[in-house]
């Protein structure tokens, strides 16, 4: 059902993006790397954290490490991951499937300049098979996001 909300916002705001599902898993950064063919750091995980009441999301390089100091002084607060019930419930999507595009609940998204050593990074797409092929600087465009340096 997930993917569905994913197709249906690229549907509306990018019908030349088309979700890509595989039969293998990508629910991991390394699962992810193998089924689409590309570098794990070319993978955009995204995280789900809670700063105080504020739950956000994270998209980084799928090798990058979530810096403690740098998210602190950026959202203002220490960051808490969220557990998986509860990043289904606000994102709509599964654990390995999380992504930016077609959330249950409005949240606000941060892009990492991680991504930007790439001309073209893959995002989950809702399930954990499914993902996009997309510029990072498009992605961070059509999901409203801010862009920091919070990653190690």
């Amino acid at each position: 059902m997930t993917i569905d909300t994913v197709k249906s916002f690229f549907s509306a705001r990018a019908p030349d993006i088309s979700v890509i599902e595989t039969t293998e898993s990508s629910a991991t950064v390394g699962m992810a790397a193998a089924a689409h063919g590309c570098l794990p750091e070319q993978i955009a995980k995204t995280i789900c954290l809670r700063v105080g009441d504020v739950v956000l999301l994270v998209v980084m390089s799928g090798t990058a490490r979530l810096d403690n100091r740098k998210s602190r002084d950026t959202f203002g607060g220490k960051p808490r991951m969220l557990a998986g019930d509860e990043v289904v419930a606000l994102t709509g999507h599964p654990v390995g499937g999380v992504c930016p595009f077609g959330l249950a609940t409005p949240l606000p998204v941060y892009c990492d300049v991680s991504l930007r050593s790439f001309d073209e990074v893959i995002p989950a797409a809702g399930g954990i098979n499914a993902a996009v092929r997309i510029a990072p600087q498009r992605m961070a465009e059509l999901v409203g996001a801010e862009w920091v340096d919070v990653c190690q």
